[in-house]
């Protein structure tokens, strides 16, 4: 004898509730189908393509494009911008060359309103470069003095909007970020 555990509650809910059920399994399933659902997949891999500099191609199609020194929250901010609001989301690194040339990358140049800086307190820069390559130049807290001194002044003199994740999360960073740059794509 089958028992349909199912009916045993849902009925009683679907009374209680004054809806009927349509007895479907899997209807998250359908969430593959909505076009929100589609656009994030599409931002996540546009920000998984154009992290850390690694294409220059289709930067225009980029809604946001991130600049600052190695480690300062490029990749997890851009990755949330994309899960969370489907923006494409490409991120940029500030390198030596970079500063030694005094400018911002050539790639960038003609992008100058998507383009925000994250920055970083030196100490913070130097222990999260610690965790990946101790006893590095790299990691070193002059080295990293160097970097955000000469990344901040560059965006200053470019004109780029940038913030500090010395102490922020990743929404905090993000929602600084729409409102700077898209703030149509806030929801409250």
């Amino acid at each position: 004898m089958l028992h349909d555990m199912f009916g045993t509650f849902v009925q009683p809910l679907e009374k209680e509730l004054g809806v009927k059920s349509n007895h479907r399994i899997g209807r998250f399933s359908d969430a593959s189908k909505s076009k929100r659902y589609q656009s994030r997949i599409d931002a996540i891999n546009f920000s998984l393509d154009h992290d850390d500099g690694q294409s220059h191609r289709d930067l225009e199609s980029s809604d946001v494009i991130l600049v600052g020194v190695s480690r300062s929250g490029k990749t997890p901010t851009s990755l949330y911008l994309a899960m969370q609001y489907g923006l494409k989301a490409s991120n940029y690194p500030l390198i030596p060359e970079d500063f030694e040339r005094q400018d911002l990358p050539p790639a960038l140049k003609n992008h100058m309103k998507k383009l925000f800086g994250l920055t970083i307190l030196p100490e913070r820069l130097s222990e999260i470069r610690s965790e990946r390559r101790p006893n590095s130049k790299y990691a070193s807290i002059e080295n990293c003095r160097h970097e955000v001194k000469q990344a901040e002044a560059m965006m200053r003199r470019s004109g780029i909007r940038w913030l500090s994740t010395t102490t922020k999360s990743i929404e905090e960073i993000s929602a600084t970020i729409l409102q700077e740059l898209r703030p149509e794509r806030l929801s409250f």
